[in-house]
């Protein structure tokens, strides 16, 4: 089996997905919150898991996929994605609010990859945590050649908080929300749980 870490470290493997041509559902713009890392962690890659050789994050490890796509449905390869969010505990590492959940010293946190020539990324993190007023969620954002940058928000399919979380039912239009809600599955490559997460950017 290939090992978690391999998986998610080396930018990007072939997801068998061919790349669409066509109209597609713009990603719609979020608050960027106020946990975007003051400090970036001594490590931004793609394995939110570990940091260096050591031990790794308390909590249930997911996978992440996706690809950054134009209106028109093409990929836009050199662009750069960001990740950050909160741990297990429902706790970001930029927060000092400590009755949010305590800190995961082995949590990365914040991560940063570019795409690849099909406008692919990927990710290995933890399922976030909940915290008072918030379904679970991940930030994101994304920039590159020729758009402006995007913050958004991607949310887990099924989760009782989802249709009460404030900022997720600023979405009007119900297919831009589902465009940001993900559903997760175990990976053929890792076995663990998998979501595939397509941002679209554009005029």
């Amino acid at each position: 089996m290939i090992s978690r870490r391999k998986v998610a470290l080396g930018l990007v493997a072939s997801t068998g997905l061919a790349s669409p041509v066509g109209a597609a559902v713009r990603t719609p713009k979020q608050t960027k919150g106020p946990f975007y890392p003051k400090t970036l962690p001594s490590e931004s890659d793609a394995d939110l898991v570990r940091i260096g050789n050591g031990p790794p994050a308390t909590g249930e490890e997911i996978e992440i996929t996706g690809r950054l796509l134009g209106l028109d449905g093409r990929p836009i390869s050199g662009g750069f994605v960001e990740l950050w969010q909160a741990n297990t505990y429902g706790r970001y590492s930029s927060s000092s609010a400590a009755s949010i959940g305590p800190l995961d010293p082995n949590f990365q946190g914040y991560g940063v990859v570019e795409t690849d020539d099909e406008g692919r990324y990927r990710f290995l993190t933890i399922k976030p945590g909940e915290y008072p007023g918030r379904t679970r969620h991940l930030h994101f954002k994304v920039g590159g050649p020729g758009f402006e940058s995007l913050a958004t928000q991607m949310y887990f399919a099924g989760e009782p908080g989802n249709e009460r979380d404030f900022i997720r039912k600023r979405i009007r239009d119900p297919e831009a929300r589902d465009s940001v809600t993900v559903a997760f599955a175990p990976s053929d490559e890792s076995g663990i749980p998998s979501g595939h997460f397509e941002i679209v950017v554009g005029q």
